[in-house]
């Protein structure tokens, strides 16, 4: 699945291909992506749009639309889950399999979203709507933002007794880790994903919110190449030369040597060095 870094690349070459373009028409092929909404319903509201912008909250991906003579403009707000992904192609390329959302564009060009798995979804709201849609009203503050500030997240650690890595992956407490950057910032901060975020000292506290913000702005620096729209993108693969305890199972520890450690917890495969990540 996708993390933040990797979404955060997906809207940047959606800014390179498609801002200040108009969707002159657009076909859903795989209704329940748009749901509750109809196809047509959605299509209708979303014909003659111009793409005025595009954000991201979180891995939302936001795409601002305005029609001629209208206030306020709507959001098409999506969310990639597992293999959702935007291609950009030509009027004559061929259409990939399992694409399920096709935009016709005022260049003769399509913007395409292909999803494999069909988890992705698509909403279609009101621009004025989007502090309070469900899925984002609750989300925690960016993590490069000053709203994530130590203060912030040492108040949030304090509220919960639930271990680290759990939390971590709670995008209301703490927004931006999947399971990969999460096993990577606690490594950095040289922290157990087993420790109990009540307990956490404050110097640990410190370290921790140092990593966080680390290892995202590291993953986003460094993902190898520019996201093509064109051939999409292969997510994970993107930072895995520099992942230094994920997926390492058995490998030698990056720093001290010792074999990097694999349990299933919480559902999902957590990463640790025994011998850096203390208790």
């Amino acid at each position: 699945m996708p993390e933040l870094p990797e979404v955060e690349h997906v809207v940047r070459a959606l800014r390179r291909a498609v801002i200040g373009r108009t969707i002159i028409a657009s076909e859903i092929k795989l209704p329940k992506l748009i749901a509750p909404s109809s196809p047509s319903s959605f299509n209708r509201r979303i014909k003659d749009s111009q793409i005025k912008s595009v954000g991201r909250r979180g891995k939302f991906i936001l795409i601002h639309l305005q029609k001629p003579d209208h206030k306020g403009g709507c959001i098409l707000v999506t969310h990639l889950r597992m293999t959702g992904k935007f291609l950009y192609l030509e009027a004559d390329d061929e259409l990939p399999k399992h694409s399920h959302a096709v935009f016709y564009l005022d260049n003769d060009r399509r913007l395409v979203f292909r999803d494999q798995r069909q988890f992705g979804i698509m909403r279609l709201i009101a621009a004025s709507r989007l502090s309070t849609t469900k899925g984002i009203h609750h989300l925690a503050p960016e993590p490069f933002a000053g709203d994530f500030s130590l203060d912030y997240l040492k108040e949030t650690l304090s509220r919960s007794r639930r271990t680290l890595k759990t939390l971590l992956l709670d995008q209301t407490k703490v927004l931006g880790l999947g399971n990969i950057y999460a096993a990577e910032a606690l490594f950095r901060a040289g922290i157990s994903p087993f420790a109990i975020a009540a307990e956490l000292s404050p110097k640990r506290s410190v370290r921790l919110h140092a990593a966080i913000r680390d290892v995202l702005n590291f993953a986003v620096t460094h993902i190898k190449g520019s996201i093509s729209l064109e051939e999409g993108f292969s997510y994970g693969a993107a930072f895995e030369n520099f992942w230094q305890v994920y997926d390492r199972e058995g490998e030698p520890c990056v720093t001290c040597g010792a074999r990097i450690r694999r349990v299933t917890h919480g559902g999902r495969s957590t990463y640790w060095c025994p011998r850096c990540q203390r208790r």
